[in-house]
C-alpha cells in the first residue's frame, strides 16, 4: 500500500512534529499556566455535558 520511502517519511515526520510541539509547550507551559486556569473545568463540563446527551438519547430511545 505504501512504499518503504514513504513509510520511513512519516515516521520521521511525526517524530519531528510530536518534538517540536512538545518545545512549543515546554516554552509556553508557564503562560499557559497563568492565563488559562480555569480551562480544566471547561473541558470536564464539556465531556460532563455530552455524557449527559449520550444517557438522556440512549434512555430515551423507542
Amino acid at each position: 500500500m505504501f512504499s518503504t520511502g514513504q513509510l520511513i517519511f512519516a515516521l520521521l515526520f511525526a517524530i519531528g512534529f510530536i518534538t517540536i510541539i512538545a518545545l512549543a509547550y515546554r516554552k509556553d507551559k508557564a503562560l499557559h499556566q497563568r492565563y488559562f486556569k480555569g480551562a480544566r473545568w471547561v473541558l470536564v463540563a464539556f465531556i460532563a455535558f455530552v455524557a449527559l446527551l449520550s444517557i438522556l438519547k440512549a434512555l430515551l430511545r423507542p
